[in-house]
């Protein structure tokens, strides 16, 4: 037996011997990071840190010198203790010379228990104001939201109602969860909707029940999943022998799913940031689910925005189509706060799209901003036509005052915009 000990411990020296300590290990899996390289940069993400002038110090002590794990680990326990944060994750990554490594710091805040949030508070001058808050309560691992919601500018409809979701943010691993949402509006039409939609198309209530799945697939890229279960009341759907108008309910259950890549590369605090975000979502409407509407709808959108000093520019993108008999919210609009600025969606179609093209280019110094949108929507070839617009104003963080002006529609009727848009 104790020679069987002995052979043990023998073969066991070896492998200990190599095992590097924990910290070193884990810088190790990035990038085989010793004291030959030296740090190029130190990039604080995950939030807008403003750190003190003596942390500001030693960052910049960093920077220049021969990588130390010790001395960066120090670093990130104090920034986290002066910002109170919930913990920094420590990552390293290759420069953009031989020998250099860029250290990367990434802050993760204190959970909040209790949360508001305004997702949207825009003013336009033609459609008059839109709100969208919510409320949401923290506890362990699970959060539960309720919101209300006004909103004349996303889709054909103005739609207001409450909001109540319930979220598991981690089952089992921080890269899946889980979300049950559950929906409840009342709905008002404009004239020139109600002017060009069957009257078997409107509908006074919606409710919706969503649960959903996200998976992590890597850090930048995500893919949800789940089912919509959405419900119509129909007050004109058909009619009596007697000629009076018959309501009654409608459903429109849907498979969801959305892939989503978001990256970003520096911070507020750096000289240069960029940032790209793109989604594709597919929403199939099928009797698999007893759903009494069949369709099929895409929506492609991205974004990419690189800022450098006080200069920023950003480009906008985004395509749809839409097939089948879809319910009107399922329509794409152009001619709100977000995209084809300046032209009212009523005045390019009341009842929207089954095809959507657009795009935009902005530049920004400071908190002056310009830009041009450029988009179209139809139904059929014959019906594409492309529309222009150009504006100007003010914007901080999520918070703008512009006004923009169509192109090419014969007279000059801007539109004004002011509020916070996420």
């Amino acid at each position: 037996m104790k020679t069987l000990w002995l052979l043990a411990l023998i073969l066991a020296a070896p492998l200990s011997a190599c095992k590097l300590p924990d910290g070193e290990e884990k810088a190790s899996q990035d990038l085989n990071v010793n004291s030959r390289y030296t740090v190029e940069s130190v990039r604080l993400l995950g939030t807008d840190l403003k750190i003190s002038n003596a942390l500001r110090v030693e960052v910049d002590r960093i920077v220049g010198g021969k990588y130390d794990l010790s001395a960066i680990e120090d670093l990130a326990d104090r920034i986290k203790s002066e910002m109170h944060l919930a913990d920094i994750k420590i990552s390293v990554t290759r420069g953009t010379t031989p020998d250099h490594v860029i250290v990367n710091l990434e802050a993760r805040q204190q959970q909040q228990k209790f949360d508001l949030n305004v997702a949207k508070f825009v003013y336009d001058s033609k459609e008059g104001w839109n709100g969208d808050g919510a409320a949401t309560m923290n506890f362990h691992e699970n959060a539960v939201t309720f919101g209300l919601v006004s909103d004349n500018d996303t889709l054909v409809e103005r739609y207001a109602g409450i909001r109540a979701r319930f979220e598991r943010k981690s089952v089992g691993t921080d890269r899946v969860q889980l979300r049950f949402e559950f929906d409840s509006f009342h709905t008002q039409w404009n004239t020139a909707t109600l002017s060009e939609a069957p009257l078997s198309e409107i509908y006074r209530t919606r409710q919706v029940f969503t649960p959903e799945a996200t998976v992590v697939i890597l850090p930048p890229l995500d893919w949800s999943f789940g089912v919509s279960f959405d419900r119509l009341g129909v007050p004109f759907s058909s009619t009596t022998v007697g000629g009076a108008a018959a309501a009654k309910t409608e459903s429109s259950n849907a498979v969801v799913n959305t892939l989503r890549y978001h990256q970003r590369w520096g911070s507020a605090h750096d000289r240069r940031e960029q940032e790209v975000n793109a989604s594709y979502i597919v929403r199939a409407g099928t009797g698999l689910l007893d759903s009494d509407r069949a369709f099929t709808r895409h929506l492609a959108r991205a974004f990419y925005r690189f800022r450098r000093g006080r200069h920023t520019v950003r480009a906008d993108f985004a395509a749809g189509r839409l097939s089948g008999a879809a319910p009107l919210y399922e329509r794409f609009v152009l001619g709100d706060s977000e995209m084809l600025r300046g032209w009212s969606r009523f005045d390019l179609d009341p009842v929207g799209g089954t095809r959507l093209l657009y795009g935009s280019a902005g530049y920004q110094y400071g908190i002056l901003q310009t830009f041009y949108d450029t988009g179209a929507i139809w139904d059929t070839p014959r019906q594409k036509e492309a529309r222009q617009s150009v504006g100007i104003g003010f914007k901080k963080e999520c918070f703008q005052l512009a006004v923009a002006f169509p192109l090419g529609s014969g007279r000059v009727d801007p539109i004004f915009y002011a509020g916070m848009n996420f």
